[in-house]
């Protein structure tokens, strides 16, 4: 029997590596000798950068770059291959960036992202993919265009900063000078939200108060965003509004598609084919997938859902081991995933679970491996 472990990180106590451990150990113990692979899975949110890396043997490429409140940081994307780099745009623009008392969408910008992805121009890269959640802005992704050559004026012509407060002074974009480089490039966005630019579900409604919105600035954020859509609709003849994810990130996914002509992809797809999820699957028979807690958001682009529609598709049996379960967690079963089991074996409050994550998570494995282990008897007894 060959085995594949791919299970996402339970955020605070065990990483991906960590579970592939413990699996591999259990599987021993029930088995005996057992050959099995691992590849560590993101969802296109945090970690994605880390988990790539991981799986396929990339690196790390540090920046200096401008934060949100354009300080000077060090941040890090990576790199896959001669042509292949991923980013999280939380890197340089994140909300963990910024302390809670200093948070106003009003003044970042996404600048540094935008450094980032010229940093991997200026290496050869041209298959960049950008994982855009996280973000402490709302600047509709205005400062990553100007990095990359986009002149956003005023209405005296002067070139703006790019920052959430300067949408509402929008009279003219002009893309002349973008980085050539960016027509040859394949631009991948990793987004699984599908919020519009503007309007109740739109970029700054949504996401503008985690990020430091008072209504007031809202509502000043939303008229501005209102301006800047309409600018883009009169000069190059679309509306954001009219995208899908247009308004992720702050509506980064605007800039990314309009301006650098970027595709919109599911980020659990994404990560699965950047390390090569499909190729994995030839010869297994069993995989072993989970998460933190799983309930019916895990249906919606994240970990588990993506590993189960992939084995599925491949013909191969999919289980899940996660910490908990929660509301409609059974839905993942029509996504892949044949069987459900938790690491937590009795009521305990959550800070004992997180800190016995790895003796609970090792015995659940046990159980989980027994349980297959009895339906192949089962199965052997019956031919």
């Amino acid at each position: 029997m060959k085995l594949l472990f791919a299970s996402d990180s339970f955020k605070g106590s065990l990483t991906s590596q960590q579970t592939a451990e413990l699996l591999a150990k259990a599987a021993k113990e029930v088995f005996g000798e057992v050959e099995y692979s691992s590849v560590p899975v993101a969802d296109g949110g945090e970690g994605t950068v880390d988990a790539v890396i991981a799986a396929e043997h990339g690196e790390k490429i540090e920046v200096e770059v401008y934060s949100p409140l354009l300080d000077r940081i060090t941040a890090s994307y990576g790199k896959l291959d001669d042509k292949r780099a991923v980013i999280e745009m939380a890197a340089a623009s994140g909300l963990p960036l910024i302390p809670r008392n200093l948070r106003n969408p009003l003044y970042t910008t996404t600048y540094g992202t935008g450094e980032l992805i010229r940093d991997a121009l200026d290496k050869g890269f041209r298959d960049i993919s950008i994982a855009i959640g996280g973000s402490a802005t709302n600047d509709g992704g205005m400062g990553c265009a100007r990095a990359l050559g986009v002149q956003f004026l005023d209405k005296n012509g002067n070139q703006l900063q790019g920052t959430g407060g300067d949408l509402a002074l929008v009279d003219s974009i002009d893309v002349s000078e973008l980085d050539p480089r960016i027509r040859e490039s394949k631009i991948t966005v990793m987004c699984d939200v599908t919020n519009p630019l503007t309007g109740p579900d739109g970029a700054t409604y949504t996401f503008g108060a985690q990020k430091g919105a008072t209504p007031e600035i809202q509502k000043r954020l939303e008229e501005g965003m209102i301006n800047y859509r309409d600018v883009i609709i009169r000069q190059f003849g679309i509306n954001p509004d009219d995208i899908k994810g247009s308004g992720a990130a702050g509506g980064l996914g605007t800039a990314l598609l309009v301006f650098l002509n970027g595709e919109m992809k599911s980020g659990i797809d994404t990560v699965l084919d950047l390390i090569n999820f499909d190729q994995r699957l030839e010869g297994v028979d069993l995989v072993v997938t989970g998460e933190g807690r799983t309930d019916w958001q895990s249906c919606f682009g994240k970990v588990m859902q993506g590993v189960g529609e992939r084995s599925r598709a491949k013909g191969v049996a999919a289980v899940g081991l996660s910490g908990s379960l929660g509301l409609n967690a059974n839905q993942i079963f029509e996504h892949g995933i044949e069987s459900l089991i938790t690491s937590v074996d009795s009521p305990m409050p959550i800070e004992e679970a997180i800190s016995r994550a790895e003796e609970l998570y090792y015995l659940a494995a046990v159980r989980m491996f027994r349980f297959i282990k009895a339906g192949m008897s089962i199965a052997e007894k019956n031919r």
